[in-house]
């Protein structure tokens, strides 16, 4: 098993293969404020780069076996193929060659208190919910984020305290490397389906996941869920539950109430019967699910319930998760990270409930595996908005397949009474936006590409 100590410096160079990633880019700031010798490589360049750059890390743009020179530790994305010319290079050196989630895993350990956030949807905004209040208190955490957070100027905090914040995704079982004292599930849903071979297969790894707790570790879990009920049994440190309105749970909400555009104030009956009330300056159900995970994360690791109420009520969501861009024609252009069709779903029955005017929502899918496997659901997922854009698929790390596209799912859209179009690329859906919206309508740009970049074309007079 790889182990990396950061206080021994065993390794004097690391080079990163696809630094740019924003799980990457923050490990390689964390390794180089820490003293240590970084390099890395992109295949284009990027905002997360120009930072790495700005704290005199070693960016080359395109991925090369000349990158490789004197460093003697290689962490490489799961973006990266097997057959990229510096992947194999590296591997030549002789050298330890570990991914993204082994190194996280290994660096995980070098804290008393690591807490991870995994589940299929809500990951990030947990994270910078349990992160804003870290920054409230007196806690010096380090922080590794899935998005961009106002608050620390970035996607990384550096800190000096016993506290590691961090995503854990489960994308290709990188969880079955992690071994944190605190791990929180969210909740289980099919997804990574080019990985994964169904629903089973994913609660599995979780299990497996659950399996690397110490009897010290505390999990953290949703039993709303029905997919997280297997994961208890196979847990050897203490389980907390939580639910909305789940009497055996031992976290639940007491009661909820809304102001005039959908920001909760709930009560939540804490493990020791008393009941304590927080307030949110965000929308959703959803977001509730993710506060109260956030809340019973830092109460248990020692944050009193003061920081944890202001820095809640603080907490102003993360970009592009329902995020307001600014306005056209007096139109609301926003923009989110949603690319699953629950997340769409939810998201859309979010804004839905809490605005009159018309939702125009243009989905960008990501990867062409993701687009097939869910099509159906993706169909389902718009009947909340009142016109629907598809654009072409953004590929990621797929290649392109012939079998599946953009029209595939419009064409079912149709079928299920959605007013839909396709339009292929950023340009001409600007454009197309443009030339009608007006004070009556809301855009909604999503996914997990770059959809956020249209949603600033459309803003751009």
């Amino acid at each position: 098993m790889f182990e990396f100590n950061i206080e021994e410096r065993k390794y004097k160079k690391i080079h990163f293969i696809g630094i740019g990633g924003v799980s990457m880019s923050g490990i390689a700031l964390l390794l180089k404020i820490r003293g240590y010798n970084v390099t890395g490589s992109d295949r284009s360049d990027s905002e997360y780069l120009k930072t790495l750059k700005d704290h005199g890390i070693e960016i080359h743009i395109g991925q090369k076996k000349e990158n490789i020179t004197d460093q003697n530790l290689f962490v490489y994305t799961d973006a990266i193929a097997e057959n990229n010319e510096e992947l194999i290079a590296a591997k030549a050196t002789g050298k330890e060659v570990v991914t993204r989630g082994v190194f996280l895993g290994a660096l995980m350990k070098n804290y008393k208190k690591s807490i991870a956030v995994s589940g299929s949807h809500g990951k990030s905004t947990t994270t910078a919910m349990i992160a804003k209040i870290l920054i409230n208190s007196a806690n010096d955490a380090s922080i590794l984020l899935g998005g961009v957070l106002d608050e620390m100027e970035g996607n990384v905090k550096i800190g000096n305290s016993e506290i590691l914040l961090s995503e854990a995704c489960e994308f290709k079982g990188n969880i079955l490397n992690y071994y944190p004292s605190t791990v929180i599930i969210l909740n289980i849903d099919e997804d990574h389906l080019d990985y994964y071979k169904d629903l089973n297969h994913i609660v599995e790894t979780f299990i497996g996941y659950m399996k690397n707790l110490d009897e010290n570790s505390k999990a953290i879990i949703n039993i709303d869920d029905v997919n997280t009920h297997r994961l208890i049994e196979h847990v050897k440190g203490e389980v907390i539950t939580f639910g909305l309105e789940r009497k055996d749970a031992n976290y639940f909400m007491e009661s909820v109430e809304y102001n005039e555009v959908g920001h909760p104030t709930f009560k939540l009956n804490m493990k020791d019967g008393s009941i304590e009330e927080f307030e949110l300056h965000i929308a959703g159900i959803h977001n509730i699910y993710n506060a109260i995970s956030a809340i019973i994360a830092s109460y248990e690791n020692g944050i009193s319930i003061e920081e944890i109420k202001a820095g809640l009520k603080a907490y102003k969501s993360l970009h592009r998760r329902m995020e307001t861009v600014g306005d056209y024609n007096g139109a609301v252009i926003m923009t989110d990270y949603g690319h699953h069709p629950v997340e769409i779903q939810t998201t859309l029955k979010t804004i839905d409930a809490f605005t009159d005017k018309n939702i125009i929502t243009v989905f960008q899918p990501h990867t062409f595996s993701r687009t097939k496997a869910l099509l159906d659901d993706f169909a389902d997922s718009f009947y909340d908005s009142d016109e629907v854009i598809v654009t072409d698929i953004f590929p990621a790390r797929e290649e392109f397949d012939p079998t599946i596209h953009s029209k595939d799912l419009v064409e079912k859209l149709i079928q299920n009474g959605v007013n839909a179009k396709y339009i292929a690329d950023f340009e001409d859906a600007k454009e197309y936006l443009q030339s009608k919206i007006c004070k009556d309508d809301l855009v909604l740009t999503t996914g997990c590409g770059n959809p956020h970049v249209l949603a600033k074309m459309i803003v751009k007079k």
